[in-house]
């Protein structure tokens, strides 16, 4: 057994001796069902907030009004709930009345999904199922406990949730869940652009981001939350470079070839041709003229708009503002190419040009070019310390001011080529191109 599950059994054996029920909750068991590693544990018992905090004194209460206390533990916090019959939704969020219930069969009539509403008892590993959740991890299909619609009105994040958990697991969205989505998806919109990203990320993370989209798509969501993604559809490409097809179908096959990939790269390959369809014109052939920093102020919008931190939008502005430049990587100046080498998180621009390359025209010769310059390049050689600096160029007699810039940069491009060496090659390459006036003239 592994430590997390330790420390929640642990804590089920506690209440129980405390005479209280408890049980091994949600995902957890759905995983475990599924043969799957839980990544954390959750409990539902009868206990109140007050009397778990009573036995765990150290406990977090942020969601205590909610039923929901968290104990902390070396192996990771443990959710523990208490039973709870919720009341009216007022805010497609929160219940406007929590009823604490007696029963876990109460307690799960208000889950969100029957494969959420498992219980184990983890004494004798047998599993509680008031729902029918085994039997539809069995059947691979995605129903809610109760009307779907009345679930979804609820909090409308579950319709993000059941496309998630859908495209996740590879299970079929039941005909109802899926004609109460298309209904609501509108409503959408009311959910905090916060929890919309967060789900996003994880459609976009969890290994099938592909049918993830396409299920978006289905449902009407995708129109909602991402029109911009959903305007790739019916954009046609150049064959000779995009024989797979439209934009669309070559951001779904990119979103197909992600393997365990960072949030920003997952956001840089579902917005690295957002660019396209404002910027399409025929004029002998298909033309996307300056779809690159189109796309760039797009990718920050939207990316603003979903309340990414500054870091991680500036990541996937940089992504889609680069994602060609690969094309001309054979033609770059050795100096030029350092430069490219070293932007921040490479690798990702990288990854996201092999599956760029992948889901159109399969040529990889400058990915491969790339990897080996990569590879083969000291990161001191890719990014050396300067030979010279300002302070050298006004011990020299230069005054401050943005030629600066001009004269440091042309000294480290010498130097990325391998013309210069050490600091007095530099300035004796400064002298050279950049010669001081005489004194009594104008520099």
């Amino acid at each position: 057994m592994d430590a997390k599950r330790q420390a929640a059994t642990e804590i089920v054996a506690r209440l129980r001796a405390e005479d209280f029920q408890a049980y091994l909750v949600g995902g957890c068991v759905r995983d475990l069902v599924m043969g799957r590693e839980p990544a954390d544990y959750d409990i539902a018992t009868d206990a109140t907030p007050a009397q778990v905090v009573g036995l765990y004194p150290n406990a977090l209460t942020v969601g205590a009004q909610f039923g929901v206390v968290i104990v902390p533990h070396e192996t990771g916090n443990v959710e523990v709930s208490t039973f709870r019959s919720d009341g009216r939704y007022a805010d497609g969020r929160h219940p406007v009345e929590v009823r604490f219930a007696k029963t876990p069969q109460e307690d799960v009539r208000r889950r969100d999904f029957t494969i959420n509403g498992l219980l184990l008892d983890p004494a004798t590993d047998e599993v509680l199922d008031y729902v029918g959740g085994q039997a539809d991890i069995a059947a691979r299909r995605l129903r809610t406990i109760g009307d779907p619609v009345e679930r979804f009105s609820e909090d409308r994040l579950r319709m993000l949730r059941a496309v998630r958990f859908a495209a996740r697991f590879e299970f079929a969205l039941e005909g109802p869940v899926k004609q109460a989505i298309r209904g609501l998806a509108p409503q959408i919109r009311e959910v905090s652009a916060e929890r919309v990203r967060d789900e996003l990320i994880k459609i976009l993370t969890e290994g099938r981001a592909r049918r993830g989209f396409e299920l978006l798509d289905e449902t009407g969501l995708l129109a909602e939350i991402l029109p911009e993604i959903k305007a790739l559809q019916g954009v046609e490409q150049p064959p000779e470079f995009h024989p797979e097809g439209d934009v669309w179908i070559h951001t779904l096959l990119m979103l197909e070839g992600l393997r365990n990939p960072t949030p920003t790269l997952a956001l840089g390959v579902l917005l690295h041709d957002v660019g396209k369809p404002p910027t399409f014109t025929v004029r002998e052939r298909i033309r996307f003229d300056n779809h690159v920093e189109v796309g760039a102020r797009m990718a920050e919008e939207i990316c603003a708009h979903l309340r990414l931190s500054t870091r991680e939008i500036e990541r996937v502005v940089d992504l889609v503002r680069h994602h060609l430049r690969f094309k001309d990587l054979p033609r770059m100046k050795r100096s030029t190419q350092m430069r490219f080498l070293r932007l921040e998180g490479f690798e990702e621009h990288l990854e996201l040009h092999r599956l760029d390359c992948l889901s159109s025209h399969g040529d990889l010769t400058n990915y491969e070019l790339a990897k080996r310059l990569l590879e083969e390049t000291p990161a001191e050689v890719i990014k050396p310390e300067p030979l010279i600096r300002g302070d050298d160029l006004i011990a020299h007699g230069y005054a401050p001011g943005p030629r600066f810039k001009e004269i440091l940069r042309t000294v480290e491009d010498a130097q990325l080529e391998g013309k210069l060496h050490d600091r007095a090659q530099a300035l004796r390459f400064v002298a050279e191109q950049y010669p001081l006036a005489p004194p009594g003239l104008k520099s």
